[in-house]
């Protein structure tokens, strides 16, 4: 394998670095190295994953990574790439999240014998007394330089809203957190989006100003879909790592559906597949898009890092099924799941003609209308072509015992439930 600072730049995971002698020291030393978690929701997002595997990849090159949530500074929130003050959380929530992210940050690392820690920021952070903090910390940064960093000044243009001094002291507060594990874990590198530069740097500097010693930052870019916008949104909302919030199947929807021109970029930042095996991805991309491998190869890789190999293979089968007769194999939850976002009718559980059926869920707009289709070979239940009208039967013709898949040509589905 490729030495690990080779490997970063391969894959484009460098943005900046605040000395290049970071990456000598990425490939022959080992160091400890920690990305923080906004605990602001109950569950990380597919917006975390980026940082999440640059951790995974730091300890496979043998470096020890600390995955800090910020149990402290969740209670003020990051001014970066926000638009407006945060609302701020109660004590509960904020230990109701930091829980359950934990759960999941431990999922990507190794915590075995000591290869890699979590922190929680709270810790040091809730007795941090304020005239100390301002004498001890506050005099090494000037105002000047505070608001230069690119996370507050995007806050003071063109914005009615500006900054309260809490969020604006958010920046000081993580300097402190990377003093804070260097001296308690020998941490000397700190890992971030490209929007947390400004951060970083101050860590950087408050450690060379307190102890003498040089640290290290390193930002990745931050990851943006093909139109610009940010990375893990859709239009119902965000992806989350829960299955519960986000099921794995449509983990892996979200994943298949990226666009050619990002799949590639998307394949190097997230999967662990070789160079060789991206560049022929590229390659087939570029000359069978058609195809999708790109994507399914993406979507296939992604869901096994976060929901492991058993449910990615559910959800590729689901997905591949959806316009097959094998649709009457799968599970009723993953059926339900499949066709969640398909319009769906309730009707008596007895007979009804297939036209009638039709014409009553609105996949035809009349029966007359219906029995055209019909005709025309462009009606199908549960995947099955249907040449002519004929009972549709509650027991016979339905999954599950209760459900009837209708589709009208290639992708017009409904999903008929008898009760």
């Amino acid at each position: 394998m490729s030495a690990l600072s080779e490997e970063l730049h391969w894959r484009h995971l460098v943005h900046q670095a605040t000395d290049d002698h970071l990456f000598k020291l990425l490939d022959t030393e080992s160091l400890t190295a920690y990305i923080g978690f906004d605990p602001t929701a109950d569950s990380l997002h597919v917006g975390n994953l980026l940082q999440l595997c640059n951790l995974r990849r730091l300890q496979g090159a043998g470096h020890r990574p600390i995955a800090l949530a910020g149990g402290g500074t969740g209670m003020i929130g990051d001014p970066g790439g926000k638009s407006e003050e945060r609302n701020l959380l109660t004590a509960d929530a904020l230990a109701h999240n930091l829980a359950a992210i934990r759960v999941q940050l431990e999922r990507f690392l190794d915590f075995s014998e000591g290869r890699a820690l979590t922190a929680d920021n709270g810790e040091w952070l809730w007795d941090v007394r304020l005239l100390g903090f301002l004498r001890d910390i506050g005099k090494h940064f000037t105002v000047n330089q505070m608001v230069a960093k690119e996370s507050v000044k995007a806050r003071f243009e063109g914005r009615d809203q500006g900054i309260s001094y809490t969020e604006f002291s958010y920046m000081l507060l993580q300097a402190y957190d990377f003093l804070q594990l260097f001296d308690r874990h020998g941490c000397r590198l700190q890992l971030g989006g490209s929007d947390q530069w400004g951060n970083i740097t101050m860590g950087v500097e408050l450690i060379r100003k307190q102890r003498g010693e040089t640290a290290f930052g390193l930002t990745s870019p931050l990851v943006v879909k093909a139109d610009g916008t940010k990375f893990g949104k859709t239009e119902s909302g965000t992806v989350w790592l829960d299955p519960a919030k986000t099921s794995p199947y449509r983990f892996f929807q979200f994943f298949i559906n990226s666009e050619d021109a990002v799949v590639g970029e998307y394949l190097r930042y997230f999967t662990w597949l070789s160079r060789d095996e991206i560049e022929a991805l590229d390659a087939e991309t570029a000359e069978h898009p058609e195809r999708r491998a790109g994507q399914r190869a993406l979507a296939r890789g992604v869901t096994a890092l976060v929901h492991g190999a058993d449910e990615a293979e559910r959800a590729e089968r689901a997905a591949a099924v959806l316009f097959s007769e094998e649709i009457a194999t799968l599970d009723e939850p993953t059926l339900l799941e499949v066709f969640a976002d398909a319009p769906s009718t309730t009707v008596p559980r007895e007979p009804i003609g297939l036209v009638d059926l039709l014409a009553l869920t609105g996949v035809c707009g009349s029966k007359s209308d219906a029995r055209r289709m019909v005709q025309q070979g462009g009606v199908y239940l549960n995947n099955r072509k249907q040449a002519e009208d004929g009972p549709v039967d509650p027991v016979a013709d339905t999954l599950h015992g209760r459900y009837a898949v209708l589709r009208r040509g290639r992708k017009d589905h409904h999903l008929v439930r008898f009760e």
